[in-house]
């Protein structure tokens, strides 16, 4: 059965616990980079089916997270952190559907 990881910082995450998903509460981007390669490890890689990620955060990951943009597992899921939206999760999910369909229809 595969596994959801939720990786942000503390007070980010920690509501995810609750719901029973993996949570990797992280205190900067070096940390926050070092924990997506461990979970993204390819046979780790097999083990989380969706992967959240602190939108913060993930400006600093884009290189790694575009490594799995084509990939159907795991899904890279950009959230919102404490402070509100950045925009990324919705531009990245745009972005997905012109894609997929060929043509922005959001």
């Amino acid at each position: 059965m595969f596994k959801i990881a939720v990786v942000g910082a503390p007070d980010t995450v920690i509501g995810f616990k609750a719901l029973g998903l993996d949570t990797f509460p992280v205190r900067g981007e070096a940390e926050a980079r070092a924990v997506f390669k461990e979970l993204t490890r390819s046979e780790r890689e097999a083990e989380y089916a969706i992967i959240y990620i602190e939108e913060g955060l993930a400006q600093a990951l884009t290189a790694e997270i575009d490594r799995f943009k084509d990939s159907p597992r795991p899904a890279i899921i950009l959230i919102p952190g404490k402070d509100g939206s950045l925009g990324l999760g919705q531009s990245a999910l745009t972005a997905a559907v012109e894609r997929a369909v060929g043509a922005n229809i959001l």
